[in-house]
């Protein structure tokens, strides 16, 4: 049977060795809820500026991606404003209002089709 003190020495060991890694575990999950904690603030930021803005939000290849909105502007209309900088034309367009999304075919901005906007509205060009 082994010393006494080589019996203690081996279980300190073990010991130890298990509270580094415990450590090393709890270093990085910390990490990484500091991060998605961050992460869930800035997106509760931007989502708040979006929406206070008033006007159209586009979301896609445009050069402008905000335009006022005034009364009366249609889909087309703002896609225009915004200037469209895609290199193929959009397949979808979404539109985002109060949390509701509506998905249409982007025929819609080529068949004479138009879609009223309202402030705060969000357009994304696919």
């Amino acid at each position: 049977m082994p010393p006494f003190s080589q019996i203690y020495s081996g279980a300190l060991l073990v010991i130890v060795l298990g509270l580094s890694t415990v450590g090393c575990v709890s270093k990085s999950h910390s990490r990484l809820e500091s991060q998605n904690a961050f992460l869930a603030g800035q997106n509760a930021a931007l989502r708040q500026q979006l929406a206070q803005y008033n006007g159209i939000t586009f979301i896609g290849a445009v050069k402008n991606a905000q335009v006022p909105w005034v009364a009366g502007l249609t889909l087309v209309q703002a896609v225009a404003t915004a200037e469209y900088i895609g290199q193929d034309e959009p397949r979808a367009v979404v539109i985002t209002r109060q949390g509701e999304s509506a998905v249409l075919d982007a025929d819609v901005l080529f068949n004479g089709k138009d879609v009223p906007l309202e402030a705060g509205d969000i357009v994304e060009l696919r």
